[in-house]
């Protein structure tokens, strides 16, 4: 693969086995983080989305297991680190999955100008309770479509900050599933 390439991971969901390459350095590279199997385990929402975004991305595995069962959307991956993009665009390859563009991007801010029926993440613990609150809750919910729903997994540590953030700024939020220290939580727009 490259310089980088550390090992790979083979991820089965749903009758399908997904193969990912990862990287040194990148999140997760043991095995798939529990946080995205709990989330890509629990995500249903309430209409086939169209267009996807994976905001925070890493080596690919949400948006590209999305893009697989969700075949005629448009999936949109970004992440910051651009060696993760590298290794999401490998993993695509590998993966046949054709409906997915995956690019760099901090926050929202290259995709700021979309829209999306369904935007997921796996919500990085570690960046502050302002950066989480703009770049991962507020700022995506804004680029929902109607009826559009934010899906984000959080460590239990943030448990304390996920529902006072939908309460200062009237966001409709459910809980979905805890499990083994992490918990999904579902936004909803009217």
């Amino acid at each position: 693969m490259d310089v980088y390439f550390k090992k790979q991971i083979i991820y089965p969901f749903e009758g399908k086995k997904f193969q990912f390459y990862v990287g040194e350095t990148l999140f997760s590279t043991f095995n798939i983080d529990h946080g995205t199997d709990v989330l890509l385990r629990n995500i249903s929402p309430e209409e086939v989305p169209l267009k996807i975004l994976d905001l925070g991305c890493g080596y690919g595995p949400i948006g590209i297991v999305l893009g697989s069962k969700y075949p005629e959307a448009k999936v949109v991956m970004v992440d910051r680190d651009l060696l993760a993009v590298r290794y999401a665009k490998h993993n695509l390859q590998k993966n046949n999955v054709n409906n997915v563009t995956v690019f760099g991007s901090v926050g929202m801010e290259s995709v700021s100008d979309q829209v999306f029926d369904l935007i997921v993440s796996n919500v990085p613990a570690k960046i502050g309770d302002e950066a989480i609150t703009q770049e991962f809750i507020v700022g995506p919910y804004k680029n929902l479509n109607p009826g559009g729903e934010l899906w984000i997994v959080v460590v239990k540590a943030l448990n304390r900050l996920i529902p006072k953030v939908a309460r200062q700024n009237q966001l409709n939020l459910k809980e979905i599933r805890s499990r083994k220290g992490h918990t999904v939580y579902r936004f909803r727009h009217p």
